[in-house]
Parts: C-alpha cells; sequence; structure tokens
C-alpha cells in the first residue's frame, strides 16, 4: 500500500492511494469464508458449498466490497495522521483516474481531488473595538411584565356598562333588508363576543356604552372584515360559507364581563421569585427588572458576536479556495437544486466557510471545549427562558430537569445547544479581550438593527 499527496496549489491537492493484492486479499478471503458458512445452494448442505464456487459466485462483488472498504478506512487515516486540513470531502478526479476492472486487476490505483483550508492567522487584540450594546430595561417592560403576573392571579367580574376589552354575552340575530328578524337566517342563542378585537372602527364604536338589555344593530362581516375564522367562530357555520354572510344583525346584550387583574399580594411575590426572597413592591418590580435586563445579556452577546465576527472577517481578508472544487462538492450535495443554485448562493456560501474557519481557530486559541454538563445548563437556559415568556421565574428544578431531558433527546436540539454553548463561551472570551465599545440602546432601536 502506497499514499503520497501532491499540491495543485495552496488550496488544492491530489491524492494517490495505490493497493496491492497483499493489502487485500486476507479480508477477501475472509468475506468469502463467511459467504460460504452461510451460503444456501440448492445441492449442497449449508457451510459445504465449494470454494470455487463461491469464488465464481460471490469473488467480484467480495472484492469489490473488501477494496472500497479499505480505500476509505486509508484515506480518513491519511488525512487525520497527517492533519491534512480538507474542506469537504474527497472527490474521485475526473481527469486522471483509470477505470477500475475488478475482474481483471488485482493491484489498484485511486486518485483523490483534495480541496484545502487556506493558511491565515485569526486572533484579537486589546487595539480591536467592537460595539456592546445593553439594552435598556425601561419602566413600561417593568409594568408590562408585572401586569401580567397580576392577571394571572385575576378575576372576571359582570358589570351593567361595556367599557373597552370587555365581554359581551348575548342572542345574535340575522336581519332581513327591512331590519327585521329574517325568517330562517341565523340565530345564536348566547354569542360571546369582544367588540375592541374588531377590525372596523365604525362598527367597533356601535358597542360604546352598551348596556344589559341593549339590542344593537351591526354587520359582522364588515366588523372582521371578511375574516374566515372569526365569522365561523362567531355565527357558528362553515368556514367556507361564513364570508358570504354579509347581512347585518341584531345583539341583545345579556352580560357584560370584565377582567380586573388581581392585587400584588406576597402569594404572587412568593410564586414568581420563591418563598420569601421579595418582600415589598419595591423589591419585587427591581427583581423583575433585574430578570429583564439579564435575559437581554444573550441578545445583546448575540449582537456582539455578529459585529466581531465582522471585525474578524476584515482583519483576514479576503481568503484563496479551490473554488472548482468547492463548487463541485456544493453541486454533489445538493443534487435536487437547478444549475444555476451554485453560482446563486457560492459567494455566501464562502462567507459562511470563512467564518467557521476564523471560529474554529479562535476556539481552539482559546481551549473552548463542550462537556455534556454545559450542553445540560444551556437546555435549562433555553427551558427557563421559554417559562419566563409566560412570566414564570421561578421554575422548580424538577421541571426544568424533564422539560431539558426532553430536549435532549432530539439530534438536531443537541446539535443547536452545542453550538450555543460554543458561540456563548466565545463570545465570553472575546469580550475580554477587545475594547468594548459600550451603548445603551432602546429595545426598538436593537430590534432595528436587525431588520
Amino acid at each position: 500500500m502506497n499514499v503520497s499527496l501532491q499540491n495543485i496549489d495552496k488550496v488544492s491537492a491530489l491524492l494517490t492511494v495505490k493497493l496491492e493484492k497483499v493489502d487485500y486479499q486476507e479480508k477477501v478471503d475472509k468475506s468469502l469464508k463467511n459467504f460460504r458458512q452461510k451460503a444456501q445452494i440448492p445441492g449442497f448442505r449449508k457451510g459445504m458449498v465449494p470454494m470455487s464456487l463461491v469464488k465464481k459466485m460471490y469473488g467480484k462483488s467480495a472484492l469489490a466490497e473488501e477494496v472500497n472498504k479499505l480505500l476509505s478506512e486509508t484515506v480518513y487515516k491519511y488525512i487525520q495522521d497527517n492533519k491534512v486540513n480538507i474542506l469537504g470531502e474527497p472527490l474521485p478526479n475526473e481527469d486522471k483516474q483509470q477505470e477500475i476492472d475488478f475482474d481483471t486487476m488485482e493491484e489498484f490505483e485511486f486518485l483523490f481531488d483534495i480541496a484545502l483550508a487556506p493558511e491565515f492567522k485569526a486572533e484579537v487584540c486589546a487595539e480591536d473595538k467592537v460595539d456592546y450594546y445593553t439594552i435598556e430595561v425601561t419602566d413600561e417592560m417593568v409594568d408590562n411584565q408585572v401586569k401580567a403576573y397580576t392577571q394571572r392571579n385575576g378575576k372576571y367580574d359582570k358589570v351593567d356598562v361595556y367599557e373597552d376589552n370587555d365581554m359581551l354575552k348575548g342572542l345574535l340575530a340575522e336581519l332581513d333588508e327591512e331590519g327585521n328578524t329574517k325568517e330562517g337566517g341565523i340565530q345564536v342563542e348566547g354569542a360571546v363576543m369582544m367588540p375592541s378585537y374588531m377590525k372596523n372602527d365604525e362598527q367597533k364604536a356601535i358597542f360604546a356604552g352598551a348596556k344589559v338589555n341593549d339590542v344593537l344593530v351591526f354587520n359582522p362581516n364588515t366588523a372582521w372584515d371578511g375574516n374566515a375564522a372569526e365569522l365561523s367562530s362567531l355565527l357558528k357555520i362553515g368556514k367556507e360559507a361564513a364570508p358570504e354572510v354579509k347581512s347585518n344583525f341584531s345583539f341583545q346584550v345579556e352580560e357584560i364581563t370584565r377582567f380586573v387583574p388581581g392585587d400584588l399580594t406576597q402569594e404572587i411575590f412568593d410564586q414568581v421569585f420563591g418563598e420569601g426572597n421579595v418582600k415589598t413592591e419595591e423589591e419585587f418590580r427591581a427583581k423583575v427588572k433585574e430578570v429583564i435586563a439579564n435575559q437581554f445579556v444573550a441578545d445583546s452577546d448575540y449582537k456582539f458576536l455578529i459585529d466581531a465576527r465582522k471585525m474578524l472577517m476584515e482583519k483576514v481578508g479576503k481568503l484563496e479556495f479551490p473554488d472548482a472544487l468547492l463548487k463541485r462538492i456544493m453541486r454533489l450535495n445538493n443534487p435536487d437544486k437547478e444549475e444555476s443554485f451554485v453560482e446563486d448562493n457560492y459567494d455566501k456560501s464562502i462567507e459562511e466557510l470563512t467564518w467557521h474557519l476564523i471560529k474554529e481557530q479562535l476556539v481552539k486559541a482559546n481551549d473552548i471545549k463542550v462537556e455534556q454538563e454545559d450542553i445540560t445548563n444551556m437546555a435549562k437556559e433555553a427551558t427557563r427562558a421559554q417559562f419566563a415568556q409566560y412570566g414564570m421565574m421561578s421554575v422548580p428544578e424538577e421541571i426544568l430537569e424533564n422539560y431539558s431531558k426532553e430536549m435532549l433527546k432530539k439530534k438536531e436540539s443537541i446539535e443547536g445547544l452545542v453550538n450555543r454553548v460554543v458561540e456563548s463561551k466565545l463570545a465570553t472570551a472575546l469580550k475580554s479581550q477587545v475594547e468594548l465599545e459600550h451603548k445603551n440602546v432602546s429595545a426598538e432601536e436593537f430590534n432595528k438593527m436587525f431588520a
């Protein structure tokens, strides 16, 4: 066996593998013996088929299988042992590779085109400046979050006069052109609706100040702008038919219900932040503000890494890549795409590849490793963030464990978590190595950066 690598240029090479009979024959013989033991051929007992017949029937396929297996192992062992920084997979050479004939040949030569990663140095220093955006936590954000908590302990009260966001319940009846109840028309007893959700302001205004027992005339189709789902739900008819109903309807108000948020009590303090950790409204609001600020840190780090990426790519500059080989790899990896796919997406692909190579160097330089504990903790953080979106800040550890375990059962989830751990650790490392240009921004200003 002989393996050699010949550099064509700085970013491409030709890998040659020569296999002789002595390299593979023992493996082929062993494979044929296994065939013989398992073969069931009429006229012969199992395991007693003559080897000459086995070779005639299975010799070529056994040879091809063992040679290809040995070839694959040899190529990847050479790349690994010699630390060849390869991009993509080795590709069979299309110009110099001779046709392989397993019927007549005993010595084989395989040629592979290799795409090599460009050589460069990615590093940061204290003179590098990168913006770091801190998202301001406003009183309105805190108020909204506190309101969300109090609403969890709120209640519904019956009232006599309608106000915006109240819920109405009553008798809904379709009217004819003269304004009378339509014979055989749609009628819904106990119909429930919230006029504040109507799309048409004029229709919405009809219900302003409505009282129990009032009879109001409105047009549902106009009110909800012909929305099939809304009309179907209100009129209790199919979605296809609902938009075609354009009549006026009468609505006799039977009940008006208003949601009243609960009081900010010690019970809520304990539910959100654990028993006894918060004792006053001032402490509660301060804690809520702190939690919101901590949630924004991940967003700030994400933006920092984007800006650090831009800075590093500018420092590294345009790298040389084996374009023809990489385009060939892209075509092979996307067999279902149109011919124009490679040309349309190649530049973006190279940009992502450049960042991948830069990040790879930085991860190695900063000795960033991902342990199982890191993945588990990130799964818990992701779970905690999901609960936080629903106002649940103090989630028992047992629940976090159960939800995160479910997340870790999915391969795609694990890959995403590993990437998040790497980027989190990399952001932490880079923040300590560059000069941060701190900037305070509103959430609206921050979000516009991604628009």
